[in-house]
């Protein structure tokens, strides 16, 4: 299993990016998928899931109308469109699958 996240980077107040995740090494299309996110000298935080087929959709309180999951499975990659950044977001962000596996994560820093 491997998952592979990217598209972070440095943005100002206000602002927007989109982060994907590659995943491989088992049955995407049917697994729902999560974000968590890691702020500095903060605990993980769980920021959205989507349902395998992508027709559910949650996020936390924090992100909601914020932020947008989504997914293409034939493309086994998953997708968080992140608006409206406020410096609160600036974390690791990692995609995560049902069996506990994580990428390496990609950091969003909104300064």
């Amino acid at each position: 299993v491997q998952l592979v996240e990217s598209g972070g980077g440095l943005v100002q107040p206000g602002g927007s990016l989109r982060l994907s995740c590659t995943a491989s090494g088992f049955t995407f299309s049917s697994q729902i998928m999560s974000w968590v996110r890691q702020a500095p000298g903060k605990e993980f935080e769980w920021v959205s899931a989507i349902f395998g087929g992508g027709e559910r959709t949650y996020y936390a309180d924090s992100v909601k109308g914020r932020f947008t999951v989504s997914r293409d499975n034939a493309k086994n990659t998953m997708y968080l469109q992140l608006n409206s950044l406020k410096t609160e977001d600036t974390a690791m962000y990692y995609c995560q699958n049902p069996g506990g596996y994580w990428g390496q994560g990609t950091q969003v820093t909104v300064s």
